[in-house]
């Protein structure tokens, strides 16, 4: 590691085997916890080459306890997080509603490191059951229409990074993998990103893979579909900014997202909208978010995919899911 260092230090990048090899050792303990945080600390400060990209997550890949979900034709909706935003958890409720309506979903998610409120911190306040038992997941598919992946129970390799994150409380190249390395490998994938450099190298790298796609970036700097502003949006076929006349709703301010001070705040925010108590401007962005998501699944208009999000919300459905997957936890 010492030499990887003083390599890094000097401003040279890996190779994408380099990378790889980096990050198995890491998860055969060969370095020691200072040389692991100074590892994370050089990529703070300097940007992720496409080839170090791509050797930590293929190193990710290899190493997770995969679950075969092919028959389910299933997305994932994820955000990179670490955009220092502090919404509440709109990837997370749109994934319920894009379950509402009837569309598979294999949610990739973690606690929160660098926000208040993680995707896993929020399903577990709701009493979600994490588990990587397949029966387990495949039944949640079978009858919520989504199964939650908590992170830390397929990556066992990454064990002894996470207390290193946890101290280091800021956003780290984890950040950027967690929506590439969903043990599902599902087909379909909508990724929120934290910067436009790293969403452009997500598109290049996902235009490899037989996966549909849409990776986002607001440009207000949010990691997901914000409606405050316009944002990017990158997929197989085409480059395109949106705002929120594409959805057909009005632009909002960065104040109405806002994710509360506590995970009980967050978890508040979350049964509230599913119970048809969000006020507007929440129910449009995760219904925008969600509506991106099953454009990419089904292949309609954004404006069509927000309407049956609209109606998985306003129906209960969405809701049913969430209710369905407490039922399985119990």
């Amino acid at each position: 590691m010492k030499q990887v260092l003083n390599r890094l230090i000097n401003h040279e990048q890996l190779s994408k085997n380099e990378a790889r090899t980096v990050l198995v050792n890491i998860s055969e303990e060969k370095y020691n916890k200072s040389q692991i945080a100074a590892f994370l600390t050089v990529y703070m400060m300097r940007n992720l080459s496409l080839e170090e990209l791509e050797g930590f997550r293929d190193a990710l890949l290899d190493l997770c306890l995969a679950v075969d979900f092919s028959e389910y034709n299933t997305i994932d909706l994820c955000g990179t997080g670490g955009d220092g935003k502090n919404t509440f958890n709109i990837s997370t409720l749109a994934s319920f509603v894009t379950a509402g309506t009837g569309i598979k979903v294999t949610k990739h998610g973690n606690y929160g490191v660098s926000s208040v409120s993680g995707s896993s911190n929020v399903m577990e306040v709701l009493g979600i059951k994490f588990s990587n038992e397949k029966d387990f997941l495949k039944r949640s598919l079978d009858k919520a229409g989504i199964c939650v992946l908590h992170a830390p129970l397929f990556h066992p390799a990454m064990k002894n990074v996470a207390p290193i994150r946890k101290e280091l409380g800021v956003k780290t190249f984890f950040n950027m993998l967690g929506p590439m390395v969903n043990p599902a490998f599902p087909n379909y994938q909508m990724v929120g990103v934290f910067d436009l450099e790293l969403a452009r190298m997500y598109g290049y790298l996902y235009q490899k893979s037989e996966k549909n796609y849409a990776v986002l970036h607001a440009m207000d700097g949010y990691d997901e579909i914000s409606l405050t502003g316009p944002v990017k949006v990158i997929s197989r076929n085409s480059e395109k900014i949106l705002t929120a006349d594409n959805f057909g709703a009005k632009q909002i301010e960065e104040s109405e997202i806002f994710g509360g001070e506590t995970v009980n705040d967050s978890a508040e925010i979350f049964l509230n909208i599913l119970n048809g108590k969000g006020t507007e401007a929440q129910n449009n962005v995760v219904c925008a978010n969600a509506g991106l998501a099953i454009s990419v699944v089904e292949n309609c208009s954004i404006q069509k995919g927000f309407e049956k999000a609209k109606e998985s919300l306003q129906s209960g459905k969405a809701l049913n899911s969430l209710k369905q997957l407490q039922k399985l936890s119990k």
